[in-house]
Protein backbone atom coordinates (compact mmCIF):
# COMPACT_ATOMS: atom_id res chain seq x y z
CA UNK A 1 0.00 0.00 0.00
CA UNK A 2 1.37 3.47 -0.77
CA UNK A 3 -0.68 5.29 2.27
CA UNK A 4 -0.25 4.75 5.95
CA UNK A 5 -3.18 2.89 7.98
CA UNK A 6 -5.68 5.83 8.69
CA UNK A 7 -5.61 5.94 12.67
CA UNK A 8 -9.00 3.82 13.62
CA UNK A 9 -10.84 6.15 15.47
CA UNK A 10 -12.69 5.81 18.74
CA UNK A 11 -16.45 6.79 19.60
CA UNK A 12 -17.11 8.50 22.96
CA UNK A 13 -19.32 5.82 25.39
CA UNK A 14 -23.16 7.04 25.56
CA UNK A 15 -24.45 9.36 28.64
CA UNK A 16 -27.20 6.76 29.85
CA UNK A 17 -25.50 3.33 29.64
CA UNK A 18 -22.14 4.82 29.17
CA UNK A 19 -21.13 2.14 26.57
CA UNK A 20 -19.37 2.56 23.48
CA UNK A 21 -21.63 -0.03 21.73
CA UNK A 22 -24.44 1.92 22.23
CA UNK A 23 -22.94 4.98 20.58
CA UNK A 24 -21.64 2.96 17.53
CA UNK A 25 -25.06 1.80 17.03
CA UNK A 26 -26.56 5.05 17.43
CA UNK A 27 -24.04 6.67 14.96
CA UNK A 28 -25.35 4.12 12.68
CA UNK A 29 -28.78 4.45 13.11
CA UNK A 30 -28.65 8.49 12.87
CA UNK A 31 -29.83 10.70 9.87
CA UNK A 32 -28.38 13.70 8.74
CA UNK A 33 -26.44 14.66 11.88
CA UNK A 34 -29.51 14.10 13.98
CA UNK A 35 -28.00 12.39 17.07
CA UNK A 36 -30.55 13.81 19.73
CA UNK A 37 -33.33 12.02 17.37
CA UNK A 38 -31.01 8.99 17.09
CA UNK A 39 -30.53 8.34 20.35
CA UNK A 40 -34.41 9.46 21.58
CA UNK A 41 -35.10 6.28 19.20
CA UNK A 42 -32.68 4.00 20.38
CA UNK A 43 -33.48 5.02 24.22
CA UNK A 44 -37.36 4.42 23.12
CA UNK A 45 -36.97 1.21 21.75
CA UNK A 46 -34.97 -0.08 24.73
CA UNK A 47 -37.70 1.24 26.57
CA UNK A 48 -40.19 -0.67 24.83
CA UNK A 49 -38.05 -3.86 25.15
CA UNK A 50 -38.07 -3.87 28.88
CA UNK A 51 -41.86 -3.04 29.13
CA UNK A 52 -42.73 -6.16 26.50
CA UNK A 53 -39.72 -8.87 27.61
CA UNK A 54 -39.61 -7.56 31.11
CA UNK A 55 -35.64 -8.29 31.35
CA UNK A 56 -32.81 -5.83 30.97
CA UNK A 57 -33.27 -4.45 27.66
CA UNK A 58 -29.63 -3.30 27.33
CA UNK A 59 -28.62 -7.01 27.91
CA UNK A 60 -31.54 -8.23 25.61
CA UNK A 61 -29.90 -5.86 22.78
CA UNK A 62 -26.72 -7.37 22.86
CA UNK A 63 -27.71 -10.86 22.53
CA UNK A 64 -29.57 -9.70 19.77
CA UNK A 65 -26.50 -8.23 18.27
CA UNK A 66 -24.50 -10.99 19.00
CA UNK A 67 -27.26 -13.61 17.08
CA UNK A 68 -26.97 -10.93 14.26
CA UNK A 69 -23.01 -10.73 13.45
CA UNK A 70 -21.73 -13.53 11.44
CA UNK A 71 -18.54 -15.52 11.46
CA UNK A 72 -17.83 -15.97 8.19
CA UNK A 73 -18.85 -14.22 4.82
CA UNK A 74 -18.69 -14.16 0.90
CA UNK A 75 -16.08 -12.38 -0.99
CA UNK A 76 -16.03 -12.46 -4.99
CA UNK A 77 -12.89 -13.12 -6.15
CA UNK A 78 -11.68 -13.25 -9.78
CA UNK A 79 -9.55 -16.13 -10.99
CA UNK A 80 -8.73 -16.74 -14.33
CA UNK A 81 -11.64 -15.57 -16.22
CA UNK A 82 -14.03 -16.81 -13.49
CA UNK A 83 -15.59 -14.91 -10.56
CA UNK A 84 -15.44 -17.11 -7.19
CA UNK A 85 -17.73 -16.50 -4.27
CA UNK A 86 -14.71 -16.95 -1.29
CA UNK A 87 -15.58 -17.78 1.58
CA UNK A 88 -14.19 -15.56 4.39
CA UNK A 89 -13.76 -15.20 8.18
CA UNK A 90 -15.15 -11.92 9.50
CA UNK A 91 -12.65 -9.14 11.85
CA UNK A 92 -14.15 -8.67 15.12
CA UNK A 93 -14.99 -4.77 14.70
CA UNK A 94 -16.71 -5.38 11.02
CA UNK A 95 -18.86 -8.29 12.46
CA UNK A 96 -19.93 -5.94 15.19
CA UNK A 97 -20.62 -3.12 12.28
CA UNK A 98 -22.05 -5.17 9.94
CA UNK A 99 -24.56 -6.65 12.99
CA UNK A 100 -25.50 -3.02 13.93
CA UNK A 101 -26.45 -2.42 10.03
CA UNK A 102 -28.38 -5.45 9.29
CA UNK A 103 -30.46 -4.49 13.01
CA UNK A 104 -31.20 -1.23 11.51
CA UNK A 105 -31.89 -1.91 7.76
CA UNK A 106 -34.78 -4.78 8.76
CA UNK A 107 -36.10 -2.40 11.10
CA UNK A 108 -36.34 0.37 9.07
CA UNK A 109 -37.63 -2.60 6.14
CA UNK A 110 -40.71 -3.91 9.59
CA UNK A 111 -44.16 -2.37 9.48
CA UNK A 112 -45.02 -0.94 12.49
CA UNK A 113 -46.00 3.00 12.81
CA UNK A 114 -42.79 4.80 14.22
CA UNK A 115 -39.20 3.56 14.12
CA UNK A 116 -39.16 3.40 17.87
CA UNK A 117 -41.49 0.41 17.24
CA UNK A 118 -39.81 -1.48 14.30
CA UNK A 119 -36.61 -1.14 16.14
CA UNK A 120 -37.75 -2.57 19.38
CA UNK A 121 -39.41 -5.52 17.47
CA UNK A 122 -36.09 -6.72 15.63
CA UNK A 123 -34.43 -6.08 18.75
CA UNK A 124 -37.07 -8.64 20.65
CA UNK A 125 -36.90 -11.14 17.58
CA UNK A 126 -33.33 -10.86 16.83
CA UNK A 127 -32.74 -11.87 20.84
CA UNK A 128 -35.54 -14.89 20.56
CA UNK A 129 -33.13 -16.35 17.57
CA UNK A 130 -35.67 -14.98 14.55
CA UNK A 131 -36.31 -12.27 12.63
CA UNK A 132 -35.12 -10.90 9.33
CA UNK A 133 -31.90 -9.54 10.49
CA UNK A 134 -30.85 -13.12 11.96
CA UNK A 135 -32.39 -14.54 8.89
CA UNK A 136 -29.78 -12.50 6.80
CA UNK A 137 -27.14 -14.14 9.19
CA UNK A 138 -28.34 -17.41 8.26
CA UNK A 139 -28.46 -16.83 4.06
CA UNK A 140 -24.35 -15.59 4.78
CA UNK A 141 -23.32 -18.76 6.52
CA UNK A 142 -25.33 -21.09 4.40
CA UNK A 143 -23.83 -18.98 1.17
CA UNK A 144 -19.94 -19.24 3.16
CA UNK A 145 -20.99 -23.36 3.93
CA UNK A 146 -22.25 -23.67 -0.36
CA UNK A 147 -18.70 -22.26 -1.11
CA UNK A 148 -16.35 -23.95 1.32
CA UNK A 149 -15.01 -25.78 -1.95
CA UNK A 150 -13.54 -22.54 -3.17
CA UNK A 151 -11.78 -21.70 0.10
CA UNK A 152 -8.50 -22.60 -1.40
CA UNK A 153 -8.47 -19.13 -3.32
CA UNK A 154 -8.49 -16.87 -0.22
CA UNK A 155 -6.03 -14.18 -0.56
Amino acid sequence: MRKAKPKKRYVLPDPKFKETLVTKFVNNLMYEGKKSTAYNIFYGALELVENRTKENALETFKKALNNVMPAVEVKSRRVGGATFQVPTEVRPDRKQSVGMKWLIKYARGRNEKTMVERLAGEIIAAAKGEGAAVKKKDDTHRMAEANKAFSHFRV
